[in-house]
């Protein structure tokens, strides 16, 4: 596979056919020739989409599968949904070439606000214009047109990937084979709030500076926040009881006792942890060492933005072009994006002659149930 600045071609030797392996065939950079009009009214100039592929792309070059990542999620597939690789699962290395494409504004390769901007020199940071769904899928368009391939067997994401999938369907119709849409619609306003806060969480952190924190001064506790309170969405009450109930953090600390971890008087008012807060100050913490506070913002208003129906006087001019399957998938416990809601949009779609079917995931795991329990969202995709 070689690559130059404006796009990339194919190497039909790059994988051995039948191979099994997880690593990628490939990963690397597709930069645009020329610049990305914004629905916002801005450009990007000569953005840069960073991808990952798997497998090999046959010689007619129809068994292309595009996977669309989550919110904080990478072009390696390999990383965070192995499963979607297993045996007599939904793809197969020996017959399917599988790309996924890193989101404009996130910071695993593609330009973001860590970028720096070509025509002033300078990193975006919070000058990084807003880029839709709409906006990612024409680049991600842009990107698979240089690889020549010109219809996708299969398009499938979660969450924010879902909202991907569902617009490639309804943009690129002629390219669009089957979409698998997981766990989404467009936000309601309680995830609209919880996203706010998340934001007010970071722009209130000392070190925020407006934006424009230095790389090794970021604005940690803000960010840290931002991702338990996304967290709390993520999962479900019946899964926190079951985990964590009232039992005491697991270092040791009494609820009850007085302590001083964050200061105070004698740390009377503070006290000890409950497990549950153990656990979200762990994934706060871990989130921190790998995601930057700017794309985190960049990602979640493209998230509040999405709605597809946006300029369109009704269903049937959203969706009627349509031409693919749609499937959507329902997470029992989601309350993020509650399964009743993606069952009505669903039969919104479908009313206008779309041939698209419902599926419900059982779990306790809430949205997060797509990536938790992937051997059974494979049973279910199946």
């Amino acid at each position: 596979m070689t690559e130059t600045r404006s796009g990339t071609s194919i190497d039909q030797s790059a994988a051995p056919a039948g191979s099994k392996t997880l690593a990628p065939t490939y990963e690397g950079d597709f930069v645009l020739d020329e610049h990305l009009l914004l629905e916002c009214g801005r450009t990007l100039a000569n953005p840069t989409l960073h991808y990952a592929v798997y497998g090999r792309l046959n010689a007619a070059r129809d068994n292309a599968v595009l996977i669309c990542h989550a919110l904080t999620g990478s072009a390696l597939v390999n990383s965070w949904w192995p499963e979607i690789f297993a045996p007599d699962a939904v793809l197969s290395l020996e017959h399917d070439f599988v790309i996924c494409i890193n989101l404009l504004g996130s910071c695993y390769g593609s330009t973001g606000p860590g970028s720096v901007d070509p025509e002033t020199g300078a990193v975006y940071g919070p000058d990084f214009p807003l880029v839709s769904i709409r906006d990612n899928v024409r680049a991600q368009a842009r990107l698979l047109d240089s690889l020549g391939i010109r219809r996708l067997r299969l398009v499938l994401g979660g969450s924010i990937g879902g909202m991907q999938a569902l617009e490639w369907a309804i943009l690129q119709p002629d390219r669009v084979h089957r979409a698998l849409i997981i766990g989404v619609a467009p936000l309601s306003a309680m995830g609209l709030a919880l996203n706010h806060l998340q934001r007010q969480a970071i722009q209130h952190d000392p070190e925020w500076e407006g934006g424009r924190y230095l790389p090794q001064r970021p604005p940690r506790r803000g960010l840290s926040l931002a991702r338990q309170i996304g967290m709390i969405s993520y999962k479900s009450a019946p899964l926190f009881d079951e985990r964590f109930g009232r039992k005491p953090n697991r270092n040791g600390e009494d609820p009850w006792a007085p302590g001083d971890r964050d200061g105070g008087q004698n740390g009377s008012l503070l006290g000890g942890r409950f497990d549950i807060a153990g656990y979200l100050d762990h994934q706060g913490d871990r989130f921190i060492d790998r995601f930057d506070a700017n794309s985190y913002l960049a990602i979640l208003r493209a998230m509040d933005t999405w709605d597809p129906m946006r300029g369109c006087a009704s269903p049937q001019e959203a969706f009627g072009r349509i031409r693919a399957r749609l499937s959507f998938i329902g997470i029992s416990s989601d309350w993020l994006f509650p399964a009743e809601t993606v069952r009505e949009f669903a039969h919104t779609i479908r009313m206008v002659g779309v041939d698209a079917d419902y599926r419900e995931m059982v779990s306790d795991h809430g949205h997060d149930a797509f990536l938790a329990e992937q051997v059974e969202l494979v049973r279910l995709l199946q």
